[in-house]
């Protein structure tokens, strides 16, 4: 009887990680609408999905976009702000940007990737008391927790 070997574990996640879609959300500063549409993604794709997120500009990730995701049981305190330059290595399935700026000044991407673009409101230039600005944030995540959620199902 011929005995199969199994696979390395380290195999399979290799090849895991090689069929998996990857998936580049790009917006102005990289601190609060990507980087909430890159936990979102991460959160509904699983591992259907390889999520990185980019800016233009690198602006830190927003305090508010932490707290608010982390209200909706979303964890992105340890993302970090990156720009779109770092990743001009990868080829990607998919890029979407979440707001205008970063689709006017998209660099070119020499892949594949197919483009997508939701102009998402900007919390960060919310005005008003803290609660106003707090209802701000909550209000564009759960535009972007749909989206996100639409994107998977229908996409992916």
């Amino acid at each position: 009887m011929n005995k199969v070997a199994a696979l390395p574990e380290e195999t399979v996640a290799n090849y895991k990680t090689q069929s998996m879609k990857k998936i580049l959300v790009l917006c102005t500063g990289n601190s609060c609408r990507s980087q909430m549409a890159e936990g979102y993604l991460r959160y509904f794709a699983k591992d259907k999905a390889l999520v990185y997120s980019a800016g233009i500009e690198t602006h830190g990730v927003n305090p508010k976009a932490i707290a608010t995701m982390k209200d909706d049981g979303i964890d992105i305190s340890n993302h970090t702000s990156n720009n779109v330059n770092e990743y001009s290595a990868i080829d990607f399935d998919y890029v979407i940007t979440v707001c205008d700026n970063a689709k006017e000044n998209c660099p070119y991407f020499p892949t594949k990737a197919k483009k997508y673009h939701y102009n998402f409101p900007d919390p960060a230039k919310a005005t008003g008391t803290e609660e106003d600005i707090r209802k701000e944030f909550e209000r564009v995540r759960d535009m972007i927790r749909k989206y996100c959620q639409n994107f998977v199902n229908e996409t992916l």
